[in-house]
C-alpha cells in the first residue's frame, strides 16, 4: 500500500522520460502531475536527444536548466537512436552509468528483455495500458524510487 504520509519521502527527484509516441508523453504528463508525489519530470523524443540531454549539448547546455537526471525511463523502439542504444552508451561511461535506467516500452519481446539487463538496465516495465493502470504505475514508481530505494548522491558521483 502507498503510504499517504510524504513527510517519509525523499527528495523529489529529477526524471527523464525518453519517448517519442505524443499519445504516451501526454498521459506520462497527466499520470505523473496527478502523482501523490510530485518529482520533477522532463522529456525528450529520441535517443540522440537523451543524449544531448544528459550531456548538455545543445540545445541542452545549461546545468541549471537541464539537471542531470538522477533516473530515465527508457523507450526502445524509437527514431535516431533506439533505447538499447542510449543504455549501451550511458552504462560505458563512468561518468553517467550510476543513473539508474528504466526501460519502459511496449515490447514484451525476449531478446529486447535480456538486452536490457545485459547492457545494465536497472528494470524492465512494460507500459501500461490503460490511463488508470498508468497512474497507479506512477505511485508505485515512485513510492519505490523515493521511498524504499537509495540512489547515489549525484554530487560525490564522477
Amino acid at each position: 500500500m502507498i503510504h499517504e504520509d510524504h513527510e517519509e519521502w525523499g527528495k523529489s527527484l529529477k526524471i527523464l522520460l525518453v519517448e517519442d509516441t505524443e499519445a504516451d508523453i501526454k498521459i506520462a504528463q497527466r499520470a505523473f502531475a496527478k502523482a501523490k508525489y510530485q518529482n520533477q519530470f522532463t522529456f525528450v523524443k529520441d535517443g540522440q536527444a537523451a543524449l544531448d540531454f544528459i550531456y548538455h549539448r545543445p540545445p541542452y547546455t545549461d546545468p541549471a536548466a537541464y539537471p542531470r537526471p538522477d533516473l530515465i525511463l527508457l523507450d526502445i523502439n524509437m527514431p535516431k537512436m533506439d533505447g538499447i542504444q542510449v543504455l549501451k552508451t550511458l552504462k560505458s561511461d563512468p561518468k553517467v552509468s550510476m543513473i539508474p535506467v528504466i526501460m519502459f516500452t511496449t515490447s514484451k519481446d525476449a531478446n529486447d528483455i535480456n538486452n536490457s539487463y545485459n547492457y545494465g538496465a536497472a528494470g524492465y516495465i512494460p507500459k501500461p495500458v490503460s490511463y488508470e493502470a498508468f497512474v497507479r504505475f506512477v505511485d508505485g514508481f515512485n513510492y519505490y524510487w523515493n521511498v524504499m530505494n537509495q540512489l547515489p548522491d549525484r554530487e560525490n558521483s564522477l
